[in-house]
């Protein structure tokens, strides 16, 4: 992929991600704060994978899984639960 190519490419990924997002919509919070987790962590683990060069695909699911377990957890910790 060429230098310029790439760098749109990525813009328009988060754009889809961010997007996405915006759909979702009628949700309670538990499913919000999972999923608002789990996009950030995806976008925090694929910038992470393209600064030190490794796979951007690995670091966004891996990110992914990340955030969304710290939503979770957010949300049980906000409701009292844990």
């Amino acid at each position: 992929m060429t230098r310029l190519l790439r760098p749109l490419s990525q813009t328009a990924a988060a754009s889809v991600l961010v997007l996405g997002l915006a759909a979702c919509s009628g949700l309670d919070t538990t499913a919000e704060r999972t999923l608002s987790g789990g996009a950030i962590g995806a976008g925090v683990g694929a910038v992470g994978t393209v600064i030190t060069g490794g796979c951007i695909a690995c670091g966004a699911a891996v990110g992914g899984v990340v955030g969304a377990g710290t939503g979770y957890l957010y949300d049980q910790v906000k409701k009292g639960n844990l």
